[in-house]
């Protein structure tokens, strides 16, 4: 989410106090999403759905990350149906029929946590539901790669390879990053790429996942905002995003819903 050319320099490996501080975070972000989908209804406006989040992450004892980064004026993104990413809240209302992605990242403790997710309103177009779905499962054959001992490349290949299969186009001008006490850290998650290559995962790293993928072209057109990130032939896209640990235990989604 919101990545605009950070300093991507050395990796830094997080212990374990720090990936559950992480992980607090992350549960936040999940808390909130969950919270949004029973407002996420045709008449409702983006800007009602920022606030409703910005609330509730402040009674969680979090702060939005997005507020004020780099000059962002809102708490959470908010990107409908062409929009691919870093759509800005205001006063424009969900449809019968809209895909929503919502982008929410949140910093408590001292560390922030990232997820998205696309939500469909009402009745959707055939297509949209199965490039919701498509971009869902891509998310998680990207994850089922992110193992130690694996190359960030193969987290690319299994997304893209998978995403070409079913007809979409993987973008390309977006990210994974690294998280932690920086929003955005090293390293960068390529959603394509050819398996074997790119970084090493260890143990201790913590980055996200969140393929962004569109009906046609890969291309992106951003706005006159400076923000908003569009298909360059209004096709639709979708994101899902999480953030993920490698640990003694494996791959842990941090931000994967937990019982509370």
């Amino acid at each position: 989410m919101i990545y605009l050319q950070p300093e991507y320099n050395m990796v830094i490996l997080k212990s374990e106090r720090e990936i559950e501080k992480i992980r607090a975070s992350s549960q936040i972000v999940a808390w909130t999403l969950d919270y949004l989908e029973q407002f996420l209804i045709a008449g409702i406006s983006t800007q009602e759905l920022n606030d409703l989040a910005d609330r509730y992450m402040r009674e969680c004892g979090a702060v939005p990350s997005s507020l004020g980064y780099n000059g962002f004026p809102k708490s959470i993104c908010t990107s409908i149906n062409e929009v691919i990413v870093h759509g800005i809240p205001g006063p424009q209302k969900l449809k019968d029929g809209d895909i929503i992605t919502v982008d929410i990242t949140a910093y408590k403790d001292g560390y922030h946590g990232d997820s998205a997710r696309t939500y469909m309103i009402g009745q959707v177009s055939k297509i949209a539901r199965k490039l919701v779905r498509v971009t869902k499962e891509a998310m998680e054959l990207g994850i089922e790669q992110a193992r130690e001992g694996n190359r960030l490349g193969d987290i690319g290949y299994a997304i893209e390879r998978y995403v070409t299969q079913e007809g979409f186009h993987t973008v390309r001008d977006f990210t994974g990053h690294g998280i932690g006490r920086g929003f955005h850290e090293a390293p960068q998650v390529l959603h394509y790429g050819r398996p074997g290559t790119g970084l090493t995962i260890k143990r201790g790293m913590v980055f996200t996942i969140e393929p962004m993928i569109n009906v046609g072209t890969h291309r992106v057109k951003i706005l006159r905002d400076k923000w908003t990130a569009v298909t360059q032939d209004g096709s639709l896209a979708a994101q899902f995003e999480h953030t993920i640990a490698i640990t003694s235990r494996g791959t842990e989604i941090l931000s994967q819903l937990e019982p509370r």
